[in-house]
Formats: structure tokens, sequence, C-alpha cells
């Protein structure tokens, strides 16, 4: 078997085989010649057969060789690189990073059948970084002030000694100071600045009688505002109630002020309390103000003087003006109610007016929407780190050769934020 095997592929071959075996057929004895010659059509049949064969496998293997690419074992040529198919566009060759798109523009998943609505949106394009305490307009006629985290701002309303405002100090007319230590101010502004504002109007039972009075003055003083302040009413009694989310509409706001139900005792921290977390929440105005109008003492809140005050502070000191309309209250009460007053004023960089009766509380809206308008803002960065938390008390002097005893009135301190610690992930809390 091995040999035949071996023989096999050799009978294929153009060589000299068959004339050996012919030979020997020849001068074989005459009485095997019919058997060598029997021998000879065999063999000669079989050589036939074979070269017939071999000429087959020679033909079939250059008809393999012309149609090679058809065959599923045989690797294709390689394309030239004008034939070379082109790779559909989504495709992305993953070892290089991906592109990632803009993501200040707005765009639409599928394009709508408009034209129009395919065009490219005006939105609000980003603003240019400022100098620390620089307030910008955006293009939504929103106001920005840029601020280092660390930055302190202080609202001051300078006045003389005859109570006037004095309006054209520049920023080395005012000196600063934190815990008795002196600070850099790294920002200064003065100019008419729209502010976020909360109305607070006291609504128990003893103001049934005064409400039409307060709600004109309040109205007026809106009027005389910056028109792009954006304002909120508040009506309090045991509860607040905010009849008035912020709007620059006047109408609007005088409907919330007409919200009046007269009944009840008076919350008055709990109120304000509430009002300034509703100023930090919602109030995109870096200027804030809260305005309080009542006739008496606080007799229902949960919160006292102190945890109210402090609650402002920790918001980032929004500056308090309250108006006591006391004439006729009980002489104990309108005593308790004048001293929360001016302290709450006092500790936020406000000022408490108490008129004397209410044809008095139109002018006082007006002055206090004078005070609002004609501010200094300053700047500084404390020289104490913010790590250390606590209440840190602040004084501001202000002094120029033109003028006189001057008095600045700003917040008397604020509560420093400890920054939030940044928690790394362990790897077990990873798996859980």
């Amino acid at each position: 078997m091995r040999c035949r095997r071996k023989l096999a592929p050799d009978s294929y071959r153009t060589d000299d085989t068959s004339t050996q075996v012919l030979a020997f057929a020849s001068v074989d004895e005459t009485e095997g010649t019919f058997i060598c010659v029997r021998h000879f059509s065999m063999i000669s049949r079989v050589l036939s057969i074979s070269h017939i064969l071999w000429l087959a496998s020679v033909v079939a293997l250059v008809l393999l060789g012309v149609g090679g690419p058809s065959l599923p074992c045989q690797i294709p040529p390689a394309p030239s690189m004008q034939s070379q198919p082109k790779l559909p566009t989504d495709l992305r060759d993953p070892t290089h990073p991906e592109v990632q798109q803009r993501l200040d523009v707005d765009r639409d998943p599928i394009p709508s059948p408009d034209p129009e609505d395919n065009a490219p949106m005006n939105t609000a394009s980003p603003l240019t970084p400022g100098r620390p305490g620089e307030i910008q307009k955006r293009q939504d006629g929103i106001y920005t002030m840029h601020q280092d985290v660390d930055e302190v701002l202080l609202n001051c309303a300078v006045v003389d000694e005859k109570g006037r405002l004095v309006t054209d100090l520049r920023r080395g007319n005012f000196r600063v100071w934190e815990d008795g230590v002196p600070q850099t101010t790294r920002s200064f502004l003065h100019q008419d600045l729209p502010v976020s504002m909360g109305i607070l109007v006291d609504n128990s039972g003893s103001m049934r009688e005064k409400r039409s009075a307060v709600d004109a003055a309040a109205l007026s003083l809106l009027k005389a505002s910056n028109p792009k302040d954006a304002t909120f009413i508040v009506n309090f009694s045991d509860r607040a109630y905010l009849d008035q989310g912020f709007t620059s509409d006047i109408n609007a706001l005088n409907r919330g002020l007409s919200h009046t139900d007269s009944k009840g005792t008076t919350a008055l921290y709990d109120a304000v309390a509430a009002a300034a977390d509703e100023l930090a929440n919602h109030g995109k105005l870096p200027k804030q103000v809260l305005l309080v109008i009542t006739d008496g003492a606080d007799n229902a809140s949960h919160l006292d003087l102190d945890q109210a005050i402090r609650r402002v502070q920790n918001l980032g000191g929004p500056v308090v003006y309250t108006i006591g309309l006391l004439f006729g209250t009980d002489k104990e009460e309108a005593e308790r109610a004048r001293i929360a007053l001016e302290r709450l004023s006092k500790e936020t960089g406000g000022i408490a007016y108490f008129p004397r009766s209410l044809q008095n509380v139109d002018s006082i809206a007006a002055e206090v929407a004078r005070d609002i308008r004609d501010q200094y803002t300053i700047g500084y960065q404390s020289s104490k780190p913010a790590s250390l938390g606590g209440y840190r008390v602040v004084r501001v002097e202000v002094s120029a050769a033109k003028h006189g005893k001057m008095i600045v009135r700003t917040r008397k301190g604020y509560y420093a934020k400890k920054p939030t610690p940044v928690h790394a992930q362990t790897a077990q809390e990873s798996r859980q």
C-alpha cells in the first residue's frame, strides 16, 4: 500500500516509464507473448486513462488558478486603493477619542418639515468672565455677578449727619474690618442695580383697618423701584402665604397685595425666615432685599428673633427693611416690637421706620425705594480661612475730605460656610 500510494503521483509524470515496460514485453518468450501482449494492452489502457486523468488534472489546476477568488478557502487578493470601498461614516475607530458635540447648541434629533424651525436658536451667549464684583447683563435680561467662592459681598448705604444719602464716594473712601483685622477690597460697584425683593405684609386681625393704606404704599414703592426688579408678595398672620411669586408685573403684584384676610396672630419671625429661603432658592439677582410691614410684636412664631436673624445671615444676608405701624398699639407690645424690628434691620444692613400715622407710610416707602437703588457694593476675600467656620463680625468705615461724619449701613456680620468635604469612594463601597 505504501508503494502504490507512493507511485500514484508518479503515474501523472511525463517520463519514460511506459517505454521500459514495452521493452520488457518485446523480449519475452513466444508462449508468453499473449499474456505479455494482454498485459501490455491492459497496461496501455491504464496508462491512457492515467494520461487522460493527468491532463484533466492539469486543466483543473489551471482553471482553479484562474477562478481562485471564487473558492471559499482561498484568501482574496488585497484590493487596490482605488477600488477599496468606503466605510460608513457612523463607524469610528475605537482607538481614537470620541468627539463630543457642543453642549451649548440646542438641536432637535428629528428635523422639522418647516425650514424656519431648523434655523439656529438665538440662545444667550455665555458671558466673558468679568472682574470680581462686576455685574453683567445676559441676553435673556438676567443679571449675573462674577464672584470668587470665598468673596464676601457687602451692600452699603451711606448717609450724612442729616440722614441724606451720599452718592459720590469712591473705592478708596471705604475701609473694611473683619473680626478687627483690616481686609483688602477686591471689588467695588456703585450703580442702580435691579434687586430680588420680597414684600411681607402683616395680615393679622389688627391690620384690618390699615391694609388699604399699606397696600397703596407698597404699590408706590414698586413703581418707584428699578423696573427690572423681581418681587414676590407674602401675606402672613399665624402662617405665611406666598400670594405672588417673583415677577416685575405691577398688576400681578397688586393682585398679590389684595389677597387680604385679616385674622389670627402674628408669626413675624417665621415669615422672615421663610421669605429668606424663598430669596435664596429662587432669587436670580445678586442683590436681595426684604421689606416687612407690621403693626405689632411677634406672638406666634416657632423661631425666636435670634434664630430668624441667623437664618437670614446664613442665607447670604439679604438686607431687611422694616416699617412698624405701632401707633395705637399697647405701649408694652409696641416697645417689644420696636426693639425686634430695629435689631432685625440693623443686623442685616437695613433700616427700621416707625411712622406716626398712615399718612406717613407712603413717603417712607418712597425713601426705602431710593435707599435700595443707591447703594455701594463692596467685595473682599476674608483673610480667615472659610474652613474655620463660625460667625465673623464686619465693620465698614468711610471717610472723604469734602464730607463730614458719615454713617454706613451694612450687615454686621455673617456665618462663614465650611467647604463641603469630598468623600472618596472606597472599593468596598463601589461593590455594594
